[in-house]
This record gives structure tokens, sequence and C-alpha cells, in this order.
């Protein structure tokens, strides 16, 4: 118990430093003094043995714990994974996995890279990489798939309950900004962007001049999904289809050096070609300034649900030894004045969860050419679709990995042999409900934390015996609104699991050429593109 009051306190006296770092220089001083003497004299007498590093990434987590999520500690090994990250090139066996606890699942196999070729597949556990053992193994595993262009790696893996084991061959791993585009009915170009790397604006210009010489005289631009990236890359994308000089975003902040408005550099490729932009609940940052500046710009549709609302920026600051701060520095601001965060961390509720701001509360902007906009945080599109939006038991399906497993269970137990083929049927969706009753699915609703949170006070006041009945009954209330909620959501969670099942036949291409069949946002996309009067009427 003792050790465990340490560590708060170390919080709290770095969080007053990084507090006096925009105040006086004798108060910074004295509190680096304060901290330094601290850190010495605990880590000599104190009863157990200490760790100085895991004492500092404790202090140095505190420390940042109530600033917002996003200004954050990297290592060394974070800072050359984010360099990795925004050059889209890397050295490995081309896929994604996740770790949680002593486990490694791949997530999904990259086509035709190092793990594709072994026959890895989405759902495989692997159990050891090289002399390795992963359950005894301390650290990030995800390190041990690394390693030179060319270099052999044996790997044991679980599969559907069977050890079995691959060797594979690590090689230059190419992460696409555009992992596909296509044109549609004769005339539509559909270009998906996943990422904001180096790559971005290259692969984007590339795609949409290959499409126009195919007889693209019309542009759907798929943002959905889309974490952000580089801001750089994102105002060249805009720069794409709007003229040089325009503004695309501005960043402000109390600190001066980071208020800046940033135009559009270059020459653009087409500013007359009608264009609409896909967005969704995950597409956050450098997709929400595409998509506002162009919503702004009058020069886009916005079809889809409100996009996430990541408007803080951040900037790696190099720290000793290799090590970085990646700190927020500003908020980005569309071209009409909107504020594109969503949530604000300096102001949170009585539960400490950041505030978000109420519908009665938004502001209204105007665009370039006089239409009404509102903030609230992220991008509100033209036209919202139900089928875009993502409710709290989604999200918590694909939290829980449930969507996933039962897709790796799919997978073993069905034959699909054409994209165009496949169907999940109603049948489907009830094996799929019977598997989350199997496998103890299970979610926390905001209401049930508020209902347990009442009983623990009630506990600590005498009266939890005489509310005990009736705080079951409404428990069981509450599980039934969530099984309810499951089969309301039925067609967005289909969704979900016919992405994650196509992928583990097709790849991602037959994924999105399912979605231009299919999709109900791609779907209302084309027929507005086609829809001359309808999509001008929107933008005047």
């Amino acid at each position: 118990m003792k050790k465990k009051l340490l560590v708060p306190i170390i919080a709290i006296v770095i969080a007053f430093t990084t507090l006096s770092f925009k105040g006086d220089f004798f108060e910074i001083a004295k509190q680096i003094e304060i901290f330094t003497t601290l850190f010495k004299e605990l880590n000599m007498n104190y009863v157990d043995e200490t760790t100085p590093s895991d004492l500092m990434n404790k202090a140095i987590k505190g420390m940042l714990a109530d600033l917002d999520p996003y200004t954050v500690y990297w290592n060394e090994q974070e800072v050359e994974d984010a360099r990795i990250n925004n050059s889209g090139m890397y050295t490995g066996i081309g896929a994604t996995v996740r770790n949680k606890g002593d486990k490694m699942i791949i997530i999904e196999p990259f086509k035709d890279f190092p793990a594709d070729k072994a026959g890895l597949k989405s759902g495989d556990q692997i159990l050891k990489i090289g002399d390795i053992t992963l359950s005894d193994f301390e650290g990030d595993a995800s390190e041990l798939l690394k390693g030179a262009s060319d270099s052999e790696i044996k790997i044991s893996y679980l599969r559907q309950g069977k050890t079995e084991t691959t060797t594979l061959t690590r090689g230059a791993i190419d992460v696409h900004a555009v992992p596909f585009y296509k044109l549609i009915n004769e005339n539509v170009g559909y270009i998906v962007l996943s990422k904001f790397n180096r790559k971005t604006t290259l692969e984007t210009k590339a795609a949409l001049e290959d499409l126009k010489s195919q007889g693209a005289t019309k542009i759907i631009l798929d943002l959905r999904g889309n974490p952000g990236g580089l801001l750089n890359e994102a105002i060249n994308i805009v720069n794409l289809f709007v003229p040089k000089g325009e503004s695309i975003v501005t960043t402000k902040s109390v600190i001066k050096k980071y208020n800046k408005t940033y135009k559009t550099q270059k020459a653009p490729i087409d500013t007359e070609i009608p264009l609409v932009v896909l967005v969704n609940g995950r597409s956050a940052s450098a997709s929400e300034i595409v998509s506002g500046g162009l919503q702004d710009l009058d020069r886009a549709v916005i079809i889809g649900a409100r996009s996430f609302g990541k408007g803080l920026v951040q900037r790696p600051k190099p720290l000793t030894y290799g090590t970085q701060l990646k700190v927020t520095i500003s908020r980005y601001y569309t071209p009409s004045g909107r504020c594109i965060q969503a949530l604000d961390y300096w102001n949170r509720d009585e539960n400490g969860d950041p505030v978000r701001v109420e519908a009665k509360e938004y502001n209204a902007f105007k665009t370039k050419g006089g239409r009404t906009v509102y903030d609230g945080g992220g991008i509100m599109p033209d036209i919202e679709l139900e089928s875009g939006k993502f409710s709290p038991i989604t999200t918590a399906l694909l939290k829980d990995q449930a969507i996933f497993d039962f897709a790796t269970d799919y997978y073993y137990s069905h034959s699909v042999e054409n994209w165009n083929d496949f169907s999940f049927t109603e049948s489907d969706f009830q094996k799929f409900l019977s598997f989350l009753k199997s496998n103890n699915f299970e979610y926390e609703t905001e209401t049930e934390k508020e209902f347990e949170g009442a009983l623990r006070k009630a506990k600590t006041e005498k009266l939890d015996k005489e509310i005990l009945a009736s705080y079951k009954q409404l428990m069981n209330s509450v599980d039934q609104a969530k099984e309810k909620a499951l089969v309301e959501k039925k067609a967005e969670i289909i969704t979900l699991i016919s992405d994650e099942i196509l992928k583990r036949y097709f790849y991602r291409d037959g994924m999105y050429n399912y979605h231009i069949i299919n999709s109900p946002e791609i779907l209302e996309a084309v027929s507005l593109l086609n829809n001359e009067n309808k999509y001008n009427k929107i933008l005047r």
C-alpha cells in the first residue's frame, strides 16, 4: 500500500513542474530540484527494491493522465514506430497483430506479403517466435517479428486448437495510403484513402489522374475509418480540388508561435469535377481537415455520419536518450471558423469525464458560399445516414473482439467462392447472437455505471438492503434493453461482420468491391452525383 501511494506523489510533483514551464523560471528550477531529490531518496531508501525506469514511466504517465489522451511520452521504440508509420514503409512480416496479456493474435495478414505467403491467417495465435516462447517473454513481443529484410524466422502458432509451425522471410512492407480505387458505372471514380502518411498525396493524385483517364467525370473520396496523420498531407489533398492560396485550416493556441493559417500551395488537379466525401465516426484529425475544408469551401458534398472530432494538434518534442514528448500545442479550426474538437478535456463533469457540447449549444457558421454549418465537434455531413453511425453496443462488440472472433469461426466453417455471392443472412445473425451468449459477451452501459455507483453509495449509508431488490430489477431491465439494442442495430452490426468475413476470404480488395455494390453510403453518393440538380442545390 505504501508503494502505491508514492507513485501519485511523484506524478503530482512532476505535474506542478509542467504547469510552471510557461511561468516563473525560478519556480521551474525549484520544482525540478524537489523532484530530483525525491526521486534519488526514494530509490536509495525505499524498503523494497525499486526500478528507476519503472518509477519514472509511472510518474510521467501520472503527470499526463489528466491532460488530453494525445499528449503522450514516447520511448525510443515508440519514436521509431511513429517514424515508420508516417513513412509508409517498414521491414517486417506484413501483418497487423494484437497483443493482449501474453497472447499475440494475427489481426490481418496483408495480401502477398511474408505472413500471407507463409500461410498465416487472421485469428492465429502466435505461441513462439524463433526460440522465444511468448508466454515467457516480458516486453513488447511484436518487436520480435521485426528484423533485417530477407532474414528468416520460424513461428509456431495455434489455429482452431491445433499447433502449427511455419517459416517466413521478412521483407520490405509498403503501406499504401490509397489501398483501393476503381471506376464505377463508367463515370464515377471511387478512391479509398485510409491514412495520411508521406505517400498520401502522391498516391491520391495518381489514383485521381488514372480514374480521369479511364473516363471518370465525378469522384467519391472515402475517408471512413481514416484516423488521420500528417497535417501537410491533408492540406495537399484539399489542394487537389481547390485553387492555390485557399485557407484550409487554422491552428490556435495560447502560445502565439503556434497560431497559424495553412493555405494551399500548389496548382490543383481539378477544381470543377463533382466531388463527394464519405466520413463516419472513425474519420478523425486530418480526415476532418479534408472534409471540413472541402465543405466550408462548398467544394464537396459530405455524406455519412458525424466525424470523430479530434481537433487537437500535436507536435513531437525531442527529449534525451532518443525519447520524445508528443504534446498538444493547439486546436484545429476549419475555414469557416468551426472548432473540430468534440471533447473538452479541460472542463470535466462530476465523474471526471471530458465535457461534450450539447446540440442546443452548437454555433452556426457560414461556408464560403453562405451555407450554414455548425460546430459541436467533428464534421456533420450534408447528408446524414444512419448506416454510417456507430452505437455504443457496436463499439463494445468491436472493442471486445466479438465480431473478429465470430468471423474467425465463420471462416473455418463456411466456404465462400466469390465476394459477389456472399450474403450474411438472418440465420447467420441469429448464430452470432448465440455466439455472444456462449462466449459470455458483456458490456457495461453508462446507465449501469451510474446505478452501480448509487448502490455503492447506498451501502456506505446503510440503505442497500432496502433498495437491493429494486436495483436487481433495474439491472434486469437494462439487460433486456441491451439485448434489444443488438437487434435494433442489426444492420450496423451485419455490415461490420461482413467486412471482417470478406477480408478473410478475399482480402481488402474483395471487401472494397463488395462495398461498391452494397454500402449505403457509396450508393447514396453515386445517386447524388448522378443527380446534378440535387448536388448543386446542396452546395448553393
